[in-house]
């Protein structure tokens, strides 16, 4: 008798290709655990399973991955330009068109993880976008190969090497997490929503005339900005990735951690050391350690 089977993705895909494994009558697929065992289960137990179906599987997914790299590529660049032209026929200040390349390009990024494969090899090629751009500052700021409408649009001064601070560690920064971290565990997002949506500048330049005490060049309207919208959008990332099934959330707790971990963002920002170590660098790392501390994962 055959029986109906939790299919994985792959083998979903693989089954329909063939009328032997597709019931065209109730258009499901089914297979027997006797005749077919190498159909049953993940993308990874199929390739240790039949030589045929891992050379497929590793296919399918390298052509996904391929595609989804090209399409965040595309999808990047295309927001940097769009905000380079803008700079450039001066519609929006060098600095606000900073501000929302910084805010949105790693948002973007981070919400885009989920169009990549199940493979175990998709995280690569994620953070092929951010190895691009990385290349890409580097040979601007450099000055091997100047490009004057990006320098204009993410630097604070105009300044080649401007390049090779604080926009080379934020793309950093987005290879880190996708690397390490990935849309199985919420530190990296985290992180990121802490780095990108948490930018206080923006409301500190308009509404920080009360300076934080110990760091004059620093508000506090800023200050509580960046924990508000840094607390905000990374609820909003675990919920995303936790409604896809990456994620599976103790949501009585997970309220408190994300306050206590943006809360200790918020702090290490605050900081005067800018000078010393980049708020790219030193406001991830906080997050990433504080949300270890509070996640565990």
């Amino acid at each position: 008798m055959e029986a109906k089977i939790p299919f994985s993705p792959i083998s979903h895909q693989l089954c329909r290709s063939s009328s032997r494994f597709w019931n065209t009558a109730t258009n499901l697929p089914f297979c027997s655990p006797v005749s077919y065992p190498y159909l049953i289960g993940s993308s990874s137990q199929l390739r240790a399973r039949h030589p045929l179906i891992s050379f497929a599987v590793t296919k399918v997914s390298l052509l996904h991955d391929l595609g989804a790299t090209g399409a965040v590529l595309g999808g990047a660049y295309a927001l940097v330009l769009s905000f380079e032209s803008l700079t450039k026929r001066n519609v929006i200040s060098q600095r606000f068109s900073r501000k929302l390349v910084h805010i949105l390009s790693g948002l973007l990024f981070v919400l885009s993880w989920p169009i990549f494969s199940p493979s175990k090899e998709a995280r690569y090629f994620a953070a092929l976008v951010p190895l691009v751009n990385c290349v890409r500052l580097v040979v601007n700021g450099l000055s091997v190969s100047p490009n004057s409408t990006l320098i204009k649009s993410v630097t604070r001064e105009g300044r080649p090497e401007e390049l090779l601070r604080g926009p080379l560690f934020y793309v950093l920064a987005l290879l880190v997490s996708a690397v390490f971290f990935w849309r199985d565990s919420p530190i990296g997002m985290i992180s990121l929503a802490m780095m990108c949506g948490g930018d206080a500048d923006i409301m500190g330049r308009k509404f920080g005339s009360q300076k934080i005490p110990y760091n004059p060049r620093k508000s506090l309207a800023g200050s509580i900005s960046m924990f508000i919208f840094g607390f905000i959008i990374s609820i909003g990332l675990l919920y995303y990735y936790s409604s896809l099934g990456y994620l599976h959330m103790n949501w009585e707790t997970t309220f408190t951690k994300v306050a206590i971990v943006s809360m200790v963002a918020t702090l290490v920002e605050s900081l005067p050391i800018t000078d010393q170590i980049d708020d790219n660098v030193s406001v991830p790392l906080a997050t990433i350690m504080a949300a270890y501390v509070s996640f565990g994962y």
